[in-house]
């Protein structure tokens, strides 16, 4: 049973979020579930199954987890699963490898991404402010992820992009 419930992963369980540059909804985001549910029920570390699961968030954001306790990742394993996401792109019609995206809520809680300077650009603009929804994409476990994904800008990274109150 390599593929489990994603809420079945203990919190030390490995994580990686990839981020939409777009919205992915309807036929597109049963594609791009499709492809990666067939990868994860295939996905081996030198020929043992990962116990891992995923989890599609708001539209934009893939989260997978392996159980790296059962067998950890490797390094051709995690290659692997970067190159079916980089092939889903074209299927989608949006980035979901890559870096440097900053994701946030606006004011009526839609999900907006943007380079960091553009992001700086919103904060500027009070567009962002220190209580504004931000998305870590850069924790590195499934802990993390449940305790701390979502957070006030000020309370994150995303902090240090916003101007400093004078």
């Amino acid at each position: 049973m390599p593929v489990v419930n994603f809420d079945a992963l203990p919190d030390d369980a490995r994580a990686w979020v990839f981020g939409a540059a777009a919205p992915v909804v309807g036929a597109a985001a049963q594609s791009l579930l499709g492809t990666v549910d067939a990868h994860l029920a295939n996905w081996r570390a030198h020929g043992a199954p990962l116990v891992c699961a995923r989890e599609w968030r708001d539209d934009r954001f893939l989260v997978i987890g392996v159980n790296e306790a059962a067998t950890g990742a490797t390094g051709c394993s995690i290659d692997g699963l970067f190159h079916v996401l980089r092939d889903i792109e074209s299927l989608v019609g949006t980035t979901l490898v890559g870096g440097g995206t900053v994701y946030w809520r606006d004011a009526a809680g839609a999900v907006v991404s943007a380079a960091r300077p553009a992001f700086r650009e919103a904060a500027a603009a009070g567009a962002v402010v220190p209580e504004t929804l931000v998305f870590d994409t850069t924790i590195t476990t499934v802990g993390a992820y449940r305790s701390g994904f979502e957070k006030a800008a000020a309370d994150s990274w995303h902090g240090k992009l916003l101007p400093v109150a004078r």
